[in-house]
C-alpha cells in the first residue's frame, strides 16, 4: 500500500506522542510507587477516594479547556488509579510491585 507524505508525517507525530505519553506514565508511576511506599510505612490505605475525586474534577476541568471529552479523561484516569491503587496493595502487603 502506498502512503502519501502527509499520512506518513502524521502517523509518525502519533507514534511520537504515543512515546511521550508512555515515558510521562512511567514517570508518574515512579512517583506514585514511591508514595505507596510512604502510605505503607505510615500505615494509610492504599486508595484515598477523596484525593481520587478531586483529581477526577480537576482532569475533567483540563480536559474541557483541552477539547477532549471529559468522560474520557475520567475513564482514563480511572484506569490509571486502579492500577495505582493495586500497585499500592501490592507494597502496602509485600513490600514490592510485582510487573509482568
Amino acid at each position: 500500500m502506498v502512503e502519501n507524505a502527509e499520512l506518513t508525517s502524521l502517523r509518525q507525530s502519533i507514534d511520537n506522542i504515543d512515546a511521550a505519553v508512555i515515558h510521562m506514565l512511567a514517570e508518574r508511576f515512579k512517583f506514585t510507587q514511591q508514595v505507596g511506599r510512604l502510605k505503607a510505612t505510615t500505615g494509610l490505605p492504599p486508595s484515598d477516594p477523596e484525593r481520587e475525586k478531586v483529581q477526577i474534577a480537576r482532569l475533567r476541568q483540563l480536559a474541557e479547556e483541552s477539547h477532549l471529552d471529559p468522560a474520557f479523561a475520567e475513564k482514563f484516569l480511572g484506569f490509571i488509579v486502579a492500577e495505582v491503587i493495586h500497585h499500592h496493595e501490592q507494597i502496602a502487603s509485600t513490600g514490592t510491585i510485582e510487573l509482568p
